[in-house]
């Protein structure tokens, strides 16, 4: 619902802003309908991602479509930069290179453009900032992330070009509403990039938050059937999905039927414990056979080296 409110605000700004700016002449004012325009467009890729990611894992994707919210999130990362900050810094550049004269009627449009444009985006950032709180203060959702970005990016653009716009009706000179174009173009891209990276993290394979990871080891630890927990790994496939793969060693003794049974408890009580551990994988041996493994590994590797040409002298040739 946030995502279709900010989508909804986004249009009516972009298109009051285009407009506007058309009739004022004013950079800061095309810079911010490029930014809007951005918005509206991200906000689909979002609407999008929220569809697409809560499709059920299938025999060509077993581990779900959780990933797709990191995707899309890329793509209006890509999005805000492209359509949103290169344009807001052209605007800039030209509006130095070429001046921009505007009547006292277009800075009265403008303005009153951009106070309800800060109305609208500022309802809507605290709508989002609402949603937030409501889902414990976390911004793990990349899609709620992202639009909590561009909702505060877009006050603080529209206070930026309101400023530019109102020095440039005192002072008479067109670089203050120039400045405030290059700086809209600039905070976009550092949003941009921001919102890039960390979809980046997520879709190249991110683990676990590290509290998350605690509790896993400390559970696995706790377990009188294991003796050590060799390696323990964790990846988020999802908002609410985790990748949970452990190699643990058990205690001697416990004979096959009684493995299995502690590998299903154990289990069973990861996933109550971390009920975002969608996957659960578990490398169970016994210690006493791992380290019998681990030595047969290496007599086999003093074997070879032994037996190689370099050991024994032999050479290879024709």
């Amino acid at each position: 619902m946030t995502v279709l409110v900010a989508l909804a605000a986004n249009l009516v700004i972009a298109v009051a802003k285009a407009v506007g700016g058309v009739i004022a002449g004013s950079p800061a004012l095309l810079s911010e309908a490029a930014h809007s325009v951005a918005d509206s467009l991200n906000e689909v890729f979002l609407l999008a991602a929220l569809r697409r990611s809560r499709r059920p894992a299938d025999r060509r994707h077993p581990f779900g479509y959780g990933k797709e919210r990191y995707f899309w999130s890329l793509l209006a990362a890509v999005g805000i930069f492209v359509m949103g900050g290169c344009f807001s810094v052209f605007q800039g550049i030209e509006a130095l290179r070429t001046g921009a004269e505007e009547e006292l009627s277009g800075y009265v449009a403008g303005l009153i453009v951009l106070g309800v444009a800060l109305l609208a985006e500022g309802g809507s950032l605290l709508r989002a900032l609402h949603q937030v709180r409501r889902q414990g203060g976390g911004l793990s959702d990349p899609a709620l992330r992202t639009v909590v970005a561009e909702d505060g990016t877009a006050v603080l653009g529209v206070t930026l070009a309101m400023i530019g716009m109102a020095l440039h009706m005192v002072t008479g000179q067109v670089v203050w509403e120039a400045s405030a174009s290059l700086a809209i173009g600039a905070l976009l891209g550092y949003v941009a990039y921001r919102l890039g990276r960390d979809a980046r993290d997520q879709l190249i394979g991110e683990a676990a938050d590290p509290e998350a990871t605690g509790r896993i080891r400390a559970l696995l630890q706790a377990q009188p059937e294991i003796d050590s927990v060799e390696a323990l790994f964790t990846m988020k496939t999802g908002l609410d999905s985790t990748l949970v793969a452990a190699r643990i060693d058990l205690v001697p003794g416990l004979d096959s039927e009684r493995v299995e049974e502690v590998a299903v408890r154990i289990k069973r009580s990861l996933a109550h414990t971390v009920p975002e551990a969608g996957q659960i994988f578990l490398d169970v041996t016994d210690a006493q056979d791992a380290q019998e493994t681990q030595d047969a590994q290496e007599a086999q590797k003093t074997r070879e080296a032994h037996e190689s040409p370099a050991a024994t002298g032999e050479r290879g040739g024709a």
